[in-house]
């Protein structure tokens, strides 16, 4: 994933860094169609050239964007893994657990439901 170098090496905190490379390295192993690309500074995984899912970091938490159908269709998963929800994404907070089941399904979602999709954005 090289395409994420730069982003990688801009996080400072040694942890994050090892936990966003954890995301990656298993989103790139379950779904190895996938490609990456970072466009507005944010790694982010896409199908024959349309928007899966993206990320970002704060200083609270990592932020998961995998635009708003997905996040209505999970809200409850989403919910209830602890993550709060606002309108564009969804944040995991540094201390809690990533649900990794939880981004598969989101992603596969995005996958299935876009792949007639000849755009970028819904």
């Amino acid at each position: 994933m090289k395409e994420f170098k730069d982003f990688m090496d801009a996080i400072d905190d040694p942890a994050k860094r090892e936990r966003m490379e954890k995301i990656f390295e298993h989103i790139a192993e379950q779904f190895p169609s996938l490609e990456t690309e970072v466009k507005w500074n944010q790694p982010m995984f896409v199908d024959h050239g349309t928007f899966i899912i993206a990320f970002s970091i704060a200083k609270q938490h990592m932020a998961v964007a995998p635009e708003r159908v997905a996040l209505d269709k999970f809200e409850e998963a989403i919910q209830k893994a602890g993550y709060q929800r606002t309108k564009e994404l969804f944040k995991i907070r540094w201390k809690d657990e990533v649900d990794y089941d939880l981004l598969d399904d989101i992603i596969r979602f995005n996958m299935e439901d876009k792949k007639d999709w000849n755009k970028f954005w819904r």
